[in-house]
């Protein structure tokens, strides 16, 4: 099985990059669907879930993972619940042996034993709110102030997350084998080069 993980920038096209490397490659392609499934074992709102999964209510209680979560009696449990099923959507994507791309979701430190090839897309600043305006839903009429902080809030409860995880910094190169800034890429190019590193990879 050939696994790829993705963690991204808030805005940095990140999400856009995996789904066209997975189609260039022929690879299955994992993201909302995650969500979609979390919702199918908890039986809670998709919305929900992705919201409380983003907004990381955990980040400032000692919660570790191991082999499983261990979080003190007043952190709330229904979050920690959700981090666990995130976990069991993950495995069994794995065990199924396909060769597949997974967006975010702490997918590399939560797949670890999996050996994934672990990809992190990153940009400036001003790439990813260009970005981010671009492709805002219809009734998202934030300043370009309220979206630089959106997107530092975003990327901040992203390292806080991967901290708690697996002790290691978001974003280190040295936790991924491959770093790319998608800053003046076209992204439809930027996957064909990325495809062409993703096969002599796993060939070797």
């Amino acid at each position: 099985m050939n696994l790829i993980t993705i963690s991204r920038e808030f805005g940095s096209g990140g999400r856009e990059l995996g789904k066209r490397l997975a189609d260039l490659l022929g690879y299955d392609y994992y993201d909302s669907e995650i969500i979609s499934a979390i919702a199918e074992k908890s039986g809670l709102d998709k919305g929900y879930i992705e919201k409380a999964l983003e907004q990381h209510g955990w980040q400032n209680y000692p919660i570790t993972f191991n082999a499983s979560f261990i979080a003190p009696i007043y952190t709330d449990p229904g979050r920690v619940d959700l981090l666990q099923d995130q976990k069991a959507v993950l495995d069994e994507i794995a065990a199924k042996g396909k060769n597949c791309v997974i967006i975010g979701r702490n997918a590399d430190v939560l797949l670890e034993k999996y050996d994934p090839l672990r990809i992190f897309v990153c940009a400036d600043m001003d790439a990813k709110v260009k970005r981010c305006f671009e492709r805002a839903s219809e009734g998202e009429n934030l300043t370009e102030k309220e979206m630089r902080r959106k997107i530092k809030q975003v990327d901040k409860a992203r390292a806080q997350t991967r901290a708690i995880l697996s002790g290691s910094s978001w974003g280190d190169p040295q936790g991924y084998h491959l770093t790319i800034n998608t800053t003046n890429w076209d992204l439809k190019a930027l996957a064909g080069a990325l495809a062409s590193f993703v096969n002599t990879y796993f060939e070797q």
